[in-house]
């Protein structure tokens, strides 16, 4: 059984099962719903690597689930719709999608494409964990590993601290924190400052007095990677994680 994990979110209980079917004949641990409630109660309990997502869901936009999953979970997205105008490609790649096929398809072509995007998942996935001596961020099941303990963190925390470690000890504003960790948020800076008390409660040996995370006066916050005996050569830092979108679409047969 590969160990990468699929979840289909398709409103056609043939296609659902018939797409279901194919990947798990081809090694993949598999999760079906049929819109986007189910699919979130599923998210709920286990992270995927990639979503295929119907556009056309019965209980919502599947192009507005994509944004939320965008937002909110750090996961490939491909798009299967009947909608093959340009437009619709163009919108549901800004709002996450890593690639859009058109329906009908042929199940080739669409293996051949999970093929692609899970190709994309291992070879970024080798390097993908920072390493700051006590700290450890492991970018592809998306945990923090503190002293030797795991602490559990919201998706908004684990790519607010992201973004902080990622900056090597670079104070960054909340303006640019707000724009790197949520790109597609139009939340208030200030709401960085909620953010980061969250996060230091649960990362800062006294949260009243934090040394991890710094506030650095008139400018913003400040990740001390020095406190931890980090060597930035080795800790991984400077990796591309976060694909972007591959190709457009086509047609064919299924769908």
């Amino acid at each position: 059984m590969d160990s990468v994990g699929i979840q289909i979110v398709e409103g056609n209980p043939h296609l659902r099962s018939l797409l279901g079917w194919h990947l798990q004949q081809a090694g993949f641990w598999v999760s079906q719903a049929a819109g986007i409630q189910q699919a979130k109660k599923a998210l709920e309990s286990r992270p995927f690597s990639l979503v295929v997502l119907d556009s056309d869901l019965p209980d919502g936009d599947g192009i507005e689930f994509c944004r939320w999953l965008h937002l909110n979970h750090q996961m490939m997205v491909f798009i299967l719709s009947a909608r093959n105008s340009e437009r619709d490609v163009v919108t549901a790649l800004r709002s996450g999608a890593d690639d859009y096929l058109t329906k009908p398809f042929g199940m080739q072509e669409f293996m051949a494409r999970v093929e692609v995007l899970v190709r994309r998942l291992r070879a970024i996935s080798a390097p993908l964990q920072l390493d700051f001596g006590d700290l450890k961020i492991d970018l592809v099941q998306r945990r923090v590993c503190l002293r030797g303990q795991f602490i559990d963190l919201t998706p908004q925390e684990f790519s607010l601290l992201y973004v902080l470690a990622q900056a090597q000890g670079v104070a960054l504003s909340r303006t640019e924190l707000l724009r790197r960790a949520w790109p597609e948020a139009i939340d208030n800076p200030r709401t960085i400052d909620t953010h980061i008390l969250s996060l230091r409660k649960k990362i800062e040996v006294d949260p009243r007095q934090p040394d991890l995370i710094q506030t650095i006066r008139n400018v913003g916050y400040r990740f001390n990677i020095e406190l931890l005996g980090c060597d930035l050569e080795n800790c991984g830092i400077g990796c591309d994680v976060l694909p972007g979108p591959v190709a457009v679409h086509h047609s064919s047969s299924l769908g």
